[in-house]
C-alpha cells in the first residue's frame, strides 16, 4: 500500500505530533505546524491523531494511489481534484487505485495536510516519524517518492468538518515569561497596541512579524544569557523586530523574549499568510490554562462534529452501486448542498 509522488511543492514533509522530551539532546519538538489540522484529519478518517501526515507548505502536488486509499484534506484550503473532478476540502474521500489526486496552491493560510487511512509509514527516530529539516532529521518529499501507507482499519469516507477562521491572521494570546520584565512597561504597551503583518521571512523555525515604527528593545539585552526556547516564544532580533518561533525552533537562544504565544493559538500563528494582520494580547496564567482546556475540549469534539458530505451526484462514479430507493425526500423542501 503506497502513494507515489508525481509532482510536489517545495518544503513538503511527513509530520506527526513531534518529539517531546528531547531538548537535552538539542532537538526541539518539531511535528506538524498546525496540530489542529492533524486532529481534524484524524476525526474525518476515524483514526488516531498520532499517525503521520503529509504537510504541504503553501503548495501541494500530484499523487497516484497504488491501491484504494481513504484520504482527508485539512489545513490551509487548497484546490483539490481526483482525476480532474473537484473534491471538497476539510473532508474525507476515497482515492481509488490508479487515481490521481491533484492539490494546488493555498488560497488562504500556509500549511495544508494530506491524511491517509492508516497513516504514512516511514523511518522512526526518537519515537516520531516527523521530518525535522533544521536538525537534519529526514528530508523533504521529492518527485518519485513511494510513500508507504499503514494498515487502514476504517472504511468510512465522505465526511465533512466546518473550517474555523485561522487562515487570515488575528489576535495571538501571549503569556508573560521570565524575560518579559526586561521590556519597559511603555514598550510592552506599545507592543500590544501595534498592528503587525506577517513578514516574508517565515518557515518551520519561525515567523517574522513586521510593523512601522521603532523596534521593541529590552533593557540590557546584550547581556542576556542563553536560555531554553520553546515553540511560541516571541523573540526580538537585534533591531527589536519580533519572530514567533515555530516547531523547528532552536532549543536555546540569547535574544530577548517578550512572551510566549499560548499553545492553543499556535495553529493561527502558523497559518497566518504573508501580509495578514496580527496583534498580540497578554493573558494571565489562568486565562491561558482555560484557553488550553477549551482548545483540547474542541479537539475532542471533532469526531462527533464530522458529518456526511453532500456530493454532486453527477460526480459520483459508482452511483448505481448505492441503495437509492430505501428512503424518500420532499419535493417541496429547500435542500441545499454542503459547502465545499
Amino acid at each position: 500500500m503506497s502513494l507515489i509522488v508525481r509532482r510536489i511543492g517545495p518544503g513538503c514533509t511527513l509530520q506527526d505530533q513531534g518529539r517531546s522530551g528531547c531538548l537535552d539532546l538539542g532537538l526541539s519538538r518539531g511535528g506538524a505546524a498546525d496540530l489542529r489540522a492533524v486532529a481534524e484529519g484524524a476525526a474525518l478518517l476515524r483514526q488516531g491523531a498520532d499517525l503521520a501526515v503529509l504537510e504541504m507548505a503553501g503548495m501541494g502536488g500530484e499523487f497516484e494511489a497504488q491501491c484504494d486509499l481513504r484520504i482527508a484534506l485539512t489545513g490551509a484550503p487548497m484546490d483539490a481534484s481526483i482525476d480532474g473532478a473537484k473534491v471538497a476540502w476539510n473532508a474525507s474521500h476515497l482515492l481509488p487505485a490508479g487515481a490521481r489526486l491533484t492539490v494546488g496552491a493555498a488560497r488562504q493560510g500556509v500549511y495544508g495536510y494530506l491524511h491517509v487511512g492508516g497513516g504514512f509509514e516511514g523511518s522512526t527516530f526518537l519515537g516520531s516519524r516527523s521530518v525535522h529539516l533544521a536538525a537534519g532529521v529526514g528530508r523533504a518529499v521529492a518527485v518519485g517518492d513511494d510513500l508507504p501507507v499503514g494498515s487502514d482499519k476504517g472504511t468510512e469516507t465522505g465526511l465533512f468538518l466546518p473550517a474555523d477562521d485561522r487562515f487570515s491572521g488575528g489576535t495571538l494570546r501571549v503569556l508573560e515569561g521570565f524575560q518579559t520584565p526586561l521590556f519597559a512597561p511603555e514598550v510592552r504597551e506599545r507592543f500590544v497596541a501595534t498592528e503587525f503583518a506577517r513578514g516574508p521571512r517565515a518557515n518551520r523555525m519561525g515567523v517574522q512579524m513586521v510593523c512601522d515604527g521603532a523596534g521593541f528593545a529590552a533593557e540590557g539585552q546584550l547581556n542576556i544569557l542563553s536560555e531554553i526556547i520553546v515553540p511560541g516564544d516571541i523573540q526580538m532580533t537585534g533591531d527589536g523586530r519580533p519572530f514567533v518561533l515555530m516547531p523547528e525552533c532552536q532549543t536555546t537562544g540569547g535574544y530577548p523574549r517578550i512572551g510566549t504565544v499560548i499553545p492553543a493559538d499556535l495553529p493561527l500563528a502558523a497559518q497566518t499568510p504573508a501580509g495578514a494582520s496580527v496583534r498580540f494580547g497578554f493573558v494571565s496564567l489562568d486565562e491561558a490554562a482555560q484557553a488550553e482546556a477549551e482548545a483540547r475540549a474542541g479537539l475532542a469534539r471533532l469526531t462527533a462534529q464530522a458529518r456526511p458530505l453532500v456530493r454532486d451526484i453527477a460526480q459520483i462514479a459508482d452511483l448505481l452501486s448505492y441503495q437509492l430507493i430505501s428512503g424518500a425526500i420532499s419535493a417541496h423542501d429547500d435542500h441545499t448542498e454542503e459547502p465545499t
